[in-house]
């Protein structure tokens, strides 16, 4: 019992503890960080590669580089935004890589242009959080991200993918968090745009 209680302890340390073990040598604590997170990070590669073997290879890349460069990190460093940073330096190789990878050919206009059309769209349809909790509609909204264009889509993945806050967000990104924020926003009415071309406009509860 004692040795049960102590792993509970152990899995739920947060992960500046599991880091500080981890550079301590102990290589349990990478088993409960990639327990923690190789789920969201799988989905993220996922959603940005559309292939379920690449997206497992970048876990295990993600993982591999963390149990490497553990003696580089501060203790202090937010692992999270770190992890997904790493992955989607791979994803970019990959889609480099492999151009059949098909890109949308949406443009996003530029902070200076203002707002273009379908950004004024009303705000009043159902967010997409709210679709995803809906089984019938994850396919058509995982093709409303995936036709967005890839500044768009990165932030829009992380944010409802990956659960990210825009401050992680823009760490991942390396961007400001107010421009994670402004891609986000966006990026909204676009995927109505595409969910309401779907016959997709009912407000969801």
């Amino acid at each position: 019992m004692g040795s049960a209680l102590r792993e509970w302890r152990v899995a739920h340390l947060s992960d500046q503890a599991l880091l500080r073990r981890i550079q301590q040598g102990d290589r349990q604590a990478i088993e409960y960080l990639i327990e923690r997170y190789q789920r969201p990070l799988y989905n993220f590669a996922l959603r940005f590669l559309g292939d379920g073997d690449a997206a497992a290879d970048i876990c295990q890349h993600a993982f591999i580089q963390l149990f490497t460069h553990a003696d580089e990190l501060h203790a202090d460093e937010s692992l999270r935004p770190w992890l997904f940073r790493v992955a989607r330096y791979r994803c970019l190789d990959e889609l480099r890589r492999n151009r059949t990878v098909p890109f949308s050919q949406m443009t996003a206009p530029d902070e200076a242009d203002g707002p273009s059309p379908l950004e004024q769209v009303a705000d009043a349809a159902p967010l997409p959080a709210e679709l995803a909790e809906r089984g019938d509609l994850q396919q058509i909204l995982a093709e409303a991200i995936a036709a967005l264009p890839v500044k768009f889509r990165e932030v829009v993945t992380l944010r409802y993918v990956a659960d990210l806050s825009f401050a992680e967000i823009g760490q991942v990104l390396g961007l400001p968090e107010a421009t994670a924020k402004t891609h986000f926003h966006r990026a909204k009415p676009l995927l109505r745009a595409f969910l309401r071309a779907r016959g997709i406009t009912q407000t969801i509860s």
